[in-house]
């Protein structure tokens, strides 16, 4: 069969790797046409665009980029009815698949199926969206156990949940990489501290978000000396961004594109909220979660956001298993005291990984998720044609 998948972020692409592999063990003969990345291609699939001239942030960005998104949106559906797949999978990336799915319900003469990977979070906000996901997507594949029953209980949409891919993806990571020593050599400093040293700071990848969280990181760092303090560099972020902000802490160096491998030797964690708050969570590292914009940002996202943490590891488990400092409530004072309790209280610790534990397993419930994606692909296809 005939797959086009659209992923257009970096977790997109590593996502969208591991089910063409799962895809094609299901499916020897299957053509896979992609927007994506560089894991993607490697996994078999057709590279048409690359996730690197898709990925416009903020309002600013886009409107000053709407020529190259409107070109790359009508080129897209010239090369969907140029291939003629039997299914569109759409990962993720809302602002451009929900557009794609729209279109591809709406062609005169052939409308295509669409599979949803990996939804949008409308249950936090803009929940409008639901609508036309209803209308235009038919079968919504969701990788957080309690968006199963928000779309089918309150939209009547038809969703299955598969799990979170993320589970397989750091289990093997850990695995291959059980014995490995962290190795600062390369970082800003070259010292090297025992393994159970070291505490891991993931402030973000946007600029704007890594000025705001990074210097309360680095300030608390000054209160914990024996401890090496490691920041994760964002791709997107050249080196010289963050020399000065580091230069004056004698205790804190940092890494590029070894977040899983910080991860894997860290302590603790401070970490900004997002996806990494759960890939904290799945390498078991206790963690404090760090939020702060500016009042303006922070006043709107108050009043549009409807959940009650701010963490993916809180949302699921739904209670408070790691501490959220959001906005004013971030200050070295607080991270410090935060921070503290995580690296002594063995209670406290003992209590946050047996919730970590429970996360896992409600994430990676029914084995690897990748490969449950491609199965229900697999089958709603085949179902399709014997219809």
């Amino acid at each position: 069969m005939k797959y086009y998948i659209i992923a257009g972020e970096a977790s997109g692409d590593l996502h969208g790797s591991n089910l063409i592999k799962e895809l094609k063990k299901l499916d020897a003969g299957a053509e896979i046409r992609c927007w994506g990345g560089d894991l993607m291609q490697r996994a078999g699939g057709m590279l048409v665009k690359h996730y690197r001239d898709l990925a416009f942030m903020g309002f600013a960005e886009v409107v000053v980029n709407l020529r190259t998104i409107l070109n790359n949106l009508k080129f897209c559906k010239e090369d969907i009815q140029k291939f003629q797949p039997d299914v569109l999978v759409l990962i993720d990336y809302p602002g451009f698949n929900l557009r794609i799915a729209e279109w591809a319900k709406q062609q005169p003469y052939q409308t295509y199926k669409v599979v949803f990977y990996i939804s949008p979070q409308v249950w936090a906000w803009k929940e409008g969206r639901v609508k036309k996901m209803k209308q235009y997507i038919d079968k919504m594949l969701v990788i957080l156990p309690f968006e199963k029953d928000y779309f089918k209980n309150r939209w009547d949409c038809n969703v299955e949940y598969v799990g979170h891919p993320l589970v397989q993806v750091i289990d093997n990571y850990k695995r291959e990489h059980q014995q490995e020593t962290f190795n600062i050599q390369h970082s800003t400093l070259n010292i090297q501290h025992p393994v159970s040293d070291i505490i891991a700071l993931l402030p973000g990848s946007r600029k704007q978000e890594i000025l705001k969280k990074l210097p309360v990181m680095l300030e608390v760092s000054k209160s914990f000396p024996q401890y090496q303090f490691i920041v994760a560099k964002a791709p997107g972020q050249e080196d010289g961004f963050y020399e000065e902000m580091l230069k004056p802490y004698s205790n804190v160096s940092s890494v590029r594109n070894e977040t899983y491998k910080l991860l894997l030797n860290a302590k603790a964690a401070l970490v900004t909220s997002g996806t990494a708050t759960l890939e904290t969570a799945l390498f078991g590292v206790p963690e404090v979660v760090c939020y702060k914009g500016s009042s303006i940002s922070y006043q709107i996202a108050k009043r549009l956001i409807k959940v009650k943490y701010i963490s993916l590891v809180n949302l699921i488990m739904n209670k408070l298993v790691v501490k959220e400092l959001i906005q004013n409530e971030l200050t070295p004072k607080n991270l410090e005291k935060e921070l503290f309790t995580i690296l002594t209280d063995e209670n406290k610790i003992s209590e946050i990984k047996k919730d970590y534990a429970a996360l896992k397993n409600l994430l990676g419930e029914g084995g690897d998720a990748s490969a449950k994606a491609a199965k229900s692909i697999y089958i709603f296809l085949a179902k399709e044609w014997i219809a």
